[in-house]
């Protein structure tokens, strides 16, 4: 798979898929810009030299249909804020006047393309849709990790026809993850969390063929027992013995999480331990963000609530690496082929 480095992109049309879907509130004001700040070291590489660039991306799920408040608009205004360079935004991201403003451009300013998922073609995976960007760029860069997991028309469908390579963020989530599930230094501790589902104990069945331990909070443990689930490497999994409340874990609990914590080398973090959202009820999450810090090892931490909290904290900064990849991060770590990626090979 080629990156962005590979390619000499100076006055080359360049189309870069971001991954700007981010939290907003009811009225479309973003509330965490933290994906829109890992975009642009993309961005300004291709700024620097000299690139003529247009970013595409999708926000929320409008089901191919328009809606105002998941216009694209605020965040061109935050990419002007953030690049101190012009960025001017189309209406669609596709049509005449669209193709007409890509033809007219220079390297003296990007295009953001409005949301993707307006159009119906994007969410089935129409190549079809993804063809018509074919006759305006000459390379696509994918950044969006996030997403590599759907086979999105604008994710998986353009490479078909466009030259094709990774951003730097999405290289740089690869060369990350492969340090858990490539040759990790060893103890190995996985720490899986928050809200059961069936991606996280896939992961869990998958991860632990590698890890040395495996630490999972209540309501995953909740949901085990529920399920009478049992997984191949049983013995390596660690649960809350004797704890039943799913709200947060508790002193005797965080003992036994802090002494393999404490003899790790690698430890990849995925989900609260708690009702973090309610203060009284972080702390134990607090605490082994607190133990990983000391413990010294290489450390990669997910998920949306758990890394808003360590974000606010200021413990964010002890980790890492921070990855934003969601379903796609567990997919990739449990050994599964995602279209994005096999899209770029």
């Amino acid at each position: 798979m080629r990156s962005l480095k590979n390619f000499n992109v100076f006055n080359k049309k360049v189309l870069v898929r971001c991954d700007f879907d981010i939290p907003i509130d009811e009225k479309g004001n973003i509330l965490d810009d933290f994906k829109i700040r890992q975009s642009l070291p993309t961005i300004q590489y291709l700024i620097t030299r000299k690139a003529n660039i247009t970013l595409i991306s999708h926000l929320g799920n409008p089901d191919g249909k328009v809606g105002v408040k998941l216009k694209l608009d605020k965040i061109a205004k935050k990419l002007r804020e953030y690049l101190d360079f012009p960025v001017a935004k189309a209406d669609d991201c596709v049509g005449p006047e669209v193709e007409k403003y890509i033809n007219t451009m220079d390297e003296n300013s990007i295009l953001l393309l409005e949301n993707t998922k307006f159009h119906s073609e994007e969410i089935d995976g129409d190549v079809s849709f993804a063809e018509k960007f074919s006759f305006l760029f000459e390379i696509f860069i994918n950044n969006d990790f996030a997403d590599c997991h759907t086979f999105y028309a604008t994710i998986a469908g353009i490479p078909q026809y466009l030259t094709s390579g990774a951003g730097l963020f999405l290289q740089e989530e690869i060369d990350n993850l492969n340090k858990i599930i490539n040759d990790p230094l060893k103890p190995l501790v996985v720490i899986i969390g928050g809200e059961p589902n069936e991606e996280k104990l896939n992961f869990i069945d998958e991860i632990c063929k590698i890890a040395s331990w495996v630490i999972v909070g209540a309501l995953i443990k909740e949901e085990l027992a529920r399920k009478e689930m049992l997984f191949k490497n049983q013995d390596k999994i660690i649960y809350p013995v004797g704890f039943t409340d799913s709200f947060d874990i508790d002193g005797s609990v965080l003992e036994i999480f802090k002494e393999k914590i404490s003899l790790a080398k690698t430890i990849f973090w995925y989900g609260s331990m708690g009702k973090i959202e309610q203060e009284k009820y972080s702390k134990g999450t607090l605490f082994i963000a607190k133990m990983i810090a000391e413990s010294g090892a290489f450390s990669i931490i997910g998920g949306e609530k758990l890394i808003k909290l360590l974000t606010g904290q200021g413990l964010i900064s002890n980790f890492s690496f921070i990855t934003s990849g969601g379903e796609a991060t567990l997919l990739y770590l449990s050994g599964e082929k995602l279209p994005g990626l096999v899209a770029l090979e």
